[in-house]
């Protein structure tokens, strides 16, 4: 991590370092954002938002994952898990995703900020919603399918028609959602039973619907974006304190596809 001992950082500071990695006007830039390895910057979330806008400009459009975790089958919840007796319960009780209010979870501040930003829409998928900003926002969001929630009707697909680069602020390759959609690619992903509870009728109701989609699974994403480094294809640089990290998204997710298909053993396998 690199330190800042020049000060603290800025709306301004934090947009020429964006520049200076590259960040490209009129882009549209898919954002996961952990703040705090920045360091202190002036206006918080706030600040960094503007600085991403002034880096983009006008014609550009932030991205950021929205998701809700928690709106998921607690039969599958882990940290913690919950005891079996009240999985019946929490699947009749979980309120129905609502794309206005519902808030994401552990997501971080800059994507509420985002989310919550006038004139941002969002995805409206109960489990893994994307927030965007920007003349391209509506294009990426709409349409987002409940099944195959991260492949070709997702906005992570948007995204890679749309020749988009994805940011890393002060994160790792870990939680690199566009990876995801590379396992989408790859044949013979596994796949499981999800569920999420909806909204019904005019908004008024709920329900819990299940569906069957891809197991993503992010525990080799690490060493896989150690492997993209190498190629080149990733721009690393100081931002505030910490470190973004900026690449274009096609070449990740079709880096991601053959690197998939050679370490990992699927089911037709």
């Amino acid at each position: 991590m690199t330190t800042n001992t020049s000060g603290p950082g800025t709306r301004r500071s934090i947009a020429a370092q964006l520049r200076l990695l590259g960040v490209r006007p009129g882009a549209t830039l898919l954002v996961h954002a952990a703040l705090r390895p920045l360091g202190f910057v002036t206006g918080g979330p706030h600040a960094v938002v503007l600085a991403l806008r002034d880096a983009l400009g006008p014609d550009g459009t932030i991205v950021v994952p929205t998701h809700t975790p928690d709106n998921s089958d607690p039969a599958g919840w882990r940290n913690p898990p919950v005891p079996a007796d009240w999985w019946p319960l929490i699947r009749a009780e979980m309120p129905g995703f609502d794309p206005a209010v519902t808030p994401s979870r552990f997501m971080g501040v800059l994507a509420e900020t985002v989310r919550g930003w006038p004139g941002a829409l969002r995805s409206v998928h109960p489990h893994v919603s994307f927030a965007a900003l920007g003349p391209a926002a509506e294009q990426v969001v709409a349409g987002h399918g409940l099944a195959d929630m991260l492949g070709e009707g997702s906005p992570l697909a948007r995204l890679y028609d749309l020749d988009a680069d994805v940011l890393l602020l002060g994160v790792d390759h870990s939680v690199s959602t566009s990876l995801h959609l590379a396992e989408y690619r790859c044949s013979g992903s596994p796949r499981e039973r999800v569920g999420a509870a909806v909204r019904t009728g005019d908004g008024g109701g709920r329900e819990w619907v299940w569906w069957q989609d891809v197991r993503l699974d992010a525990d080799d994403f690490d060493a896989l974006g150690t492997d993209l480094e190498a190629t080149g294809s990733v721009r690393a640089g100081p931002v505030g304190a910490g470190t973004g990290r900026l690449m274009r998204q096609r070449a990740a997710v079709d880096f991601a596809v053959r690197w998939l298909d050679r370490n990992r053993t699927t089911e037709e396998a």
